[in-house]
Formats: C-alpha cells, sequence, structure tokens
C-alpha cells in the first residue's frame, strides 16, 4: 500500500507509525525499497550509488544481486570501474550470506541518506514517472 502513494505521504504515514511502533515503523521502512529495486532506479541515481559505495561493498552486495541489476550497475560505470569491479567479484569466491545482506544493507541506508539529501529520487510507482507536456 505504501509503495502506491506519494513520497510525501508515505513519510505522512510512516511518521504517524513511528509515534506508535517505532520498531514496527523502522521494519516497514527497510521492507519499501528493497535491494533489487536499484535496478529500477534512473541511470543518474545509480551512478550517484556507485559513486558513494566503496568497491568491496559493491562487490559484496553484487555476489546474490540478479542479473538485471549487475547489468544495471555495469552499465553506470566506466569501462574500466567495471572491469574492476567484475574482478573484485570473481575474486571474492564463496561468500557467506550474511555479509552480503550486511553489504546490501549498507548500500540502501546509503541510498536512503542520498535521498533525504535529495542527490536522488524514488519512485514507488508509474504514475509517478508519467511526463505532462
Amino acid at each position: 500500500i505504501l509503495n502506491s502513494v506519494n513520497r510525501t505521504a508515505e513519510k505522512n504515514i510512516l511518521e504517524k507509525l513511528r509515534e506508535i511502533d517505532a520498531e514496527l515503523s523502522e521494519e516497514v521502512d527497510s521492507l519499501m525499497f528493497l535491494f533489487e529495486d536499484i535496478a529500477k532506479l534512473s541511470n543518474e541515481a545509480i551512478q550517484h550509488i556507485v559513486k558513494e559505495v566503496n568497491s568491496k561493498t559493491l562487490a559484496l552486495s553484487l555476489k546474490a544481486a540478479s542479473k538485471e541489476l549487475k547489468d544495471r550497475i555495469f552499465k553506470n560505470m566506466t569501462e574500466r570501474a567495471a572491469e574492476m569491479l567484475e574482478d573484485e567479484l570473481q575474486y571474492l569466491g564463496p561468500v557467506r550470506v550474511r555479509d552480503v545482506e550486511s553489504a546490501q544493507k549498507q548500500i540502501l541506508d546509503i541510498i536512503h541518506e542520498l535521498e533525504e539529501s535529495g542527490k536522488i529520487e524514488i519512485t514507488h510507482n508509474a504514475e509517478d514517472e508519467e511526463i505532462i507536456e
């Protein structure tokens, strides 16, 4: 339901929920934007994210990511940076799931910080993407 309302309404609802039950509010908030949702962001937003995340965290977070998300990340990097990230991914070898989840959480935290500072915008439904001329 929250993903279908605009960002202002979402923030207001979450703020009221936070007043009633802070723990539940935090859980709902963390479920709002999932790691795989990065693939739905604009190229500009992905470029901002990639600049803010260190390569080891990014590589670790992508170990369990879909091909679609990996492709979107690589597409928004310089050729050299993409090659280095690819090498780092291969170099990592087997990793613990909790380490991957931790890296993904770090990136989601960065995304929320970037959104709060106005550097990127997260939209949750197609209506937000409509353009009126």
